[in-house]
């Protein structure tokens, strides 16, 4: 994980030394806010590792490591207000710290910085290729929030189109940032693609695996309240393979609690539906999800022409970052 490491450590560093804060201080000094929490950096250490692979200085790409970071924070700011969450990585969300508007105009400035980071390239061609990928992604992103927003208030979602979903709203970005990172090393189309995929279905997996956290973690390590998901009546595999395995009699009361029919205080709503959960079993049908999908992740890893000894390296990452316990 030494390998993982240090590119880690390449991007922080590069974080670090370009702040966006600048006068109005108002408007820059959140988004510096949002981005000092530190997450696990997955967006911009795939952007990296996709130029790393195919034989580039990691360096190249930080430009386009900084655009999917900074890009998927903004949606994180803008998510916080649409879910009025009061905490995003064990502290207050940009708009409980500040106010609403703030956080607002500082998620819509971050996307432009986002865009400004691609445009800082000098190749025309390299910057025309990054920004099509780029602009795909996030309207793919947008349309992902769209349709979680859209199922909380719908009582027909399927576990296809929930599948689809977090295709979109979470995993697409993460393969972008790998495409990104490959584009600027000048890897191959076929290469791209493959690298893509993988990247695509690790995000399926690790969405997935963050849905049975988000329930059955522990809060400090998690970072965030757990069951925050079901209390925004989410429907996550969780709740609709549960729906599937459950007697009629749990349905019932699943179905009820998602449509609020029931009024309940947050904790014992939350305990409720865990326990349907447990008795359902359905976090091992989760498992079996995450374990196929990291699967098909890993055979289009085991396409690309890259150094072997690189694709051990990022196989055994991705299996920690999807089997993690925070």
């Amino acid at each position: 994980m030494d390998y993982i490491y240090q590119i880690r450590k390449i991007f922080e560093q590069h974080l670090s030394h370009h702040p966006l804060s600048r006068p109005p201080h108002n408007l820059y000094d959140p988004a510096d806010y949002i981005l000092s929490l530190g997450g696990k950096r997955l967006r911009p250490l795939f952007a990296l590792i996709g130029a790393e692979l195919f034989e580039s200085d990691v360096k190249n790409a930080l430009n386009a490591a900084m655009a999917v970071e900074i890009f998927h924070n903004f949606t994180l700011l803008h998510d916080d207000v649409m879910d009025n969450a009061d905490i995003r990585r064990g502290h207050a969300t940009v708009h409980k710290k500040y106010n609403l508007n703030t956080a607002i105009l500082t998620g819509d400035v971050m996307m432009i910085q986002a865009y400004q980071y691609l445009l800082d390239y000098e190749d025309p061609i390299l910057v025309k290729k990054l920004l099509d990928t780029f602009n795909k992604m996030a309207f793919e992103v947008c349309e992902g929030q769209q349709l979680d927003i859209d199922f909380e208030t719908r009582n027909d979602v399927t576990i296809p189109e929930y599948l689809d979903m977090i295709t979109w709203k979470t995993s697409v970005l993460i393969a972008a940032a790998i495409q990104m990172g490959a584009i600027v090393a000048g890897a191959s189309d076929a290469d791209q693609k493959h690298i893509y995929e993988f990247a695509k279905y690790f995000g399926i997996a690790f969405q997935l695996q963050d849905d049975v956290l988000d329930t059955f973690g522990q809060s400090a390590e998690v970072g965030k309240k757990i069951g925050g998901d079901i209390l925004q009546n989410k429907k996550t595999y969780l709740y609709l393979k549960s729906l599937e395995l459950a007697d009629e009699k749990q349905q019932t009361l699943l179905k009820s609690l998602y449509q609020n029919e029931i009024t309940l205080e947050d904790d014992q709503k939350i305990a409720q539906v865990t326990q349907i959960f447990k008795e359902t079993n359905v976090t091992e049908y989760t498992r079996q999800v995450i374990e196929a999908y990291r699967d098909l992740s890993i055979s289009h890893l085991s396409a690309c022409t890259v150094q072997e000894d690189k694709k051990t390296m990022l196989t055994d990452f991705v299996n920690a970052m999807i089997f993690r316990e925070s």
